[in-house]
């Protein structure tokens, strides 16, 4: 993106794959697992409950498929958990930060 004078170019997240939560049946008895998911198909299946596949921290899904716009992706609710995510964008802006799990994690 190419920022016209006058108008700051903002950065967003954007993360295109996340965990969710589904329904399996194991030996008959139906669990609850997180998976791994590309973030439109998560929003295809409607998915209810979904979190980051990196941290376990709350994601806000962006689906709307723009024409010439981004992917559907996710990005952290929390400032803090993409300051401490590999895959957050604030983590990367600081080298050498350790990873860590989110403090207030989706379970």
């Amino acid at each position: 993106m190419i920022p016209r004078e006058g108008y700051p170019v903002k950065e967003r997240e954007r993360i295109y794959n996340c965990e969710v939560k589904k329904l399996f049946l194991r030996n008959g008895e139906k669990v609850w697992e997180w998976v791994v998911a590309n973030v439109a198909d998560a929003i295809r299946d409607e998915a209810t409950q979904f979190r980051c596949k990196d941290c376990h921290g709350a994601v806000r899904l962006h689906g709307r498929h723009v024409e010439h716009g981004p992917a559907p992706h996710v990005e952290h609710k929390s400032r803090q958990d993409s300051e401490y995510c590999p895959a957050g964008m604030y983590f990367r802006k600081h080298p050498g930060r350790e990873p860590k799990l989110s403090c207030n994690p989706v379970l």
